[in-house]
């Protein structure tokens, strides 16, 4: 398997993680019968785990899509690495910036993370 495509399975991953964090340390007891009324009543950096999650649940399938489709067009695996290796750091520092409350920051890691995703995209159809 590439480092592209273990690329996917952290992005795949990454949600829940934040997930376990929203659920976890708020002082009550989480309530698997109702899940999303649980998550919608967390606050502070619970809440903003939540967020994190339910965006980084928005930004996998374009990355995964991106990944899959310069594979299959045989774009330079190195470059495919490189796009993918970004993405997963700026979508980590992503994540930290969001339970930080460092919204600034945040967004450029959200920026760096699309930017991966449309260069990849990019390059696969220029080399095609």
């Amino acid at each position: 398997m590439t480092i592209a495509y273990w690329c996917v399975f952290a992005a795949a991953v990454m949600p829940y993680i934040f997930t376990g964090i929203a659920k976890t340390g708020t002082g009550k007891r989480y309530d698997n019968q109702k899940p999303r009324e649980f998550l919608e009543s967390v606050q502070g950096h619970q809440r903003r785990a939540h967020w994190a999650q339910l965006n980084s649940f928005e930004a996998f399938p374009a990355f995964a899509a991106a990944v899959i489709i310069a594979q299959q067009l045989s774009l330079d695996q190195q470059t495919i690495n490189i796009y993918a290796i970004t993405f997963i750091a700026a979508r980590i520092l992503y994540g930290i910036c969001y339970l930080r409350d460092w919204a600034g920051m945040r967004s450029v890691f959200w920026l760096v993370g699309f930017a991966s995703v449309l260069g990849l995209f990019i390059n696969t159809a220029a080399n095609a």
